[in-house]
Formats: C-alpha cells, structure tokens, sequence
C-alpha cells in the first residue's frame, strides 16, 4: 500500500495478473509515522469512493501521488493537507468553486462570504441572505483561490495563520461533504 510503482499486467478470464513490478516510489515515512498513515489511509479511502476502474484519472491520480508526497517528505500540518487535498479533489470532479466575484451580483469587491449551496464567493450583501454562506476571512478566501488555480507541483506551496486554517478547514470539509452528498470522518487506525 502507498507505493507508486510501474506495473505488467496481463488480464486472465477472469482477472488481471501481475507479471512485474518496478517501484518509482514508496512513500517510505508514511509507514513510519501513525499520524501520517492516517491522513493518507483516509485519503486512499476518498480515492477508492471517487475513482473506477479502467477509468482516465491521470489529475486524481498526479493529485494523490503530490498529496502523498507532502505527507510523507514534510511537516506540514496533516488537516490543511487534507483539506487542500479534498477542495483540489472537488475542482478536478467538476464542482469548482466561483472565486473571482460575487456569484449573485457579479460584485468583485467586499467579498466575505463563502456559499456551500450556490458553488463560490459571494459579497457582503448577497452572503447575508443565503443561509449556506459561511463568512470567511481574506486569508482564507486566499487559500481557496489559490487551491483552485495553482499548478499541481505547487499546490501545497502555502502557508495559512491558525485561525484562518480552522475557517479553511471548515469550509472545505462543509463543501466537501455537501458536494459528495456523504459525511468523510478521519477514522482511528486501532
């Protein structure tokens, strides 16, 4: 588990078989570190719920090969992590969100809202009236912005304050749940 390797395989009647494995890589430190083996278990789980067989994933999977990467050579913090991981995931299925205006008026100016039911920012004014929009701070709206356009290789090149991590969290996780219309818990390994 948790190792990218390249893989000859011929299909039987009724299955595939391998015939040789070439590992490119082996996230080595996941093994070591309970806390990391979590996250990336959890992960793994979302992968297997959003993915098919015989499916084109090439983003899903150069997503998952660059979140396991983070998690096994760094120390950044495993919830923004994740939650970085699971916004990207959202883009790459289809529901990105609206971030370079207000989604109802067009407004591109006192953005502070961020609505779960309409896909994206919203302003002050439009954000009050919506029941789904969860009022976020600029730091935070930074981090979505630039979780939906930074390029792959870069995308957990930042940095977030603390309380802004919790908003960042929050929301992703609400949208998160709200879009895949099922609740992902961080289970206990033991």
């Amino acid at each position: 588990m948790f190792c990218f390797a390249e893989y000859l395989v011929y299909k039987g009647t009724q299955s595939y078989h391998i015939n040789s494995v070439e590992p490119i890589e082996i996230f080595y430190n996941i093994r070591t570190d309970l806390d990391k083996l979590k996250y990336a278990v959890h992960i793994n789980k979302i992968i297997r719920d959003v993915t098919e067989e015989n499916q084109n994933c090439y983003n899903i999977l150069q997503l998952l090969l660059n979140t396991l990467y983070v998690i096994s050579e760094t120390d950044k913090d495993l919830d923004m992590i994740l939650s970085i991981f699971k916004l990207r995931l959202l883009c790459i299925l289809g529901f990105t969100p609206k971030i370079n205006e207000c989604i109802n008026c067009h407004e591109k100016e006192l953005i502070e809202y961020f609505s779960i039911k309409d896909n994206g920012l919203k302003c002050q004014i439009c954000g009050k009236q919506d029941t789904s929009s969860i009022k976020i701070s600029q730091s935070t709206m930074n981090a979505i912005k630039y979780t939906v356009t930074a390029p792959p290789k870069k995308l957990y090149s930042f940095n977030i304050k603390e309380e802004s991590l919790e908003e960042f969290k929050l929301v992703t996780k609400i949208y998160f749940n709200e879009k895949l219309e099922r609740e992902y818990k961080l289970a206990e390994l033991f």
